[in-house]
Order: C-alpha cells, then structure tokens, then sequence
C-alpha cells in the first residue's frame, strides 16, 4: 500500500507499475507519450468549481523521454513581472501570485507493451508534498491520438484535465 500525496489530500493506493523484463529493452518499444508537448487548455475542478487556474492560455513544456524520465513545467502568461528588477526584492504578493501561476515537476514514468502510459513517480516538484508520488492510470491517465494527448489527474474532489499538443 503507497501513500499518495497529493496537496494536502492523502489517497491509500495498491500501487504496481510494471517492470520491463530483460529479454525486451525499452527502446525496442513504441512509445505513444514520447516527445515535447505544450499545453492547448487546462482546467481544474474542485468541489464542482470549475476554473483555469493557468489562465486561459496555459503555456510550458512537457518531455517525455525515451529514457523514461519527464519533466512538466506550466506558466500562467498573463502573470504580471516583479514591479523590481530584482526578485528579491518583490513584494509577498508578487511572489505568492508566480507561485500560484506556476507548476514545475520531474520524474520518471512507465508505459505497457503497447507503449501507453501508465504511471509516474515524481521525484521533485514546487508542490514539496508531491515528492516521492507514484500515480497510477487510476489517478492520472495520458491519452495519445494523433499529436494530441488528454491528460487526466484524479485526487478526491480535485480533477485537473489537461490538452497537451506535440511540438514538431
């Protein structure tokens, strides 16, 4: 049994990534997620409140890498700069609005024999009580159709869906 953490919810989960066996490496595999991708929408529903939490237009990066690692870096654009040249100098609410217009993570993931993704482990994060994850497709799902791919992240009453398009 694994604890989830996720904000400041915590989710018991029997959690089992698959291994890949020693006879089948995996760059002989397809991998459906691998590649660079930017966000085309993103919406987050809490309690039934539905809002955009990244601003109308998200912006960022996501890389799945054919070594199994990921790194997730989401913007609010529209997030004003510091009224100071220097950072250390911003004001607490400067600071507390980049914070909330901004998400940063990095890990590693598993696909199936299909090359579907099917879990993570987050090694590090700007949410600290993300550290050390592990989510299954019970609690995160990403979906590829064409250069397109919906991710999908559930915990309790918090559901985040996420339109990812692949960078050519």
């Amino acid at each position: 049994m694994r604890m989830l953490k996720c904000g400041m919810t915590l989710v018991a989960a029997a959690v089992a990534l698959p291994s890949f066996g020693q006879n089948e490496p995996q760059r002989q595999r397809t991998n459906r997620v691998a590649g660079m991708w930017r966000p085309l929408s993103l919406k987050s529903t809490l309690n039934g409140v539905t809002s955009q939490p990244f601003g109308p237009h998200p912006d960022g990066l996501l890389e799945f890498n054919e070594n199994l690692h990921y790194v997730e870096c989401i913007v609010n654009p529209d997030v004003p700069a510091f009224a100071a040249s220097d950072p250390q100098n911003a004001t607490a609410t400067e600071i507390r609005t980049a914070f909330l217009g901004s998400l940063s993570l990095f890990g590693t993931y598993t696909i199936n024999s299909k090359g579907e993704f099917t879990g993570n482990h987050v090694d590090g994060a700007t949410i600290p009580n993300w550290k050390g994850n592990i989510r299954d497709n019970a609690h995160l799902t990403e979906v590829v159709n064409g250069d397109t791919m919906s991710e999908v992240f559930h915990n309790g009453d918090l559901t985040v869906e996420i339109t990812w398009q692949r960078v050519k």
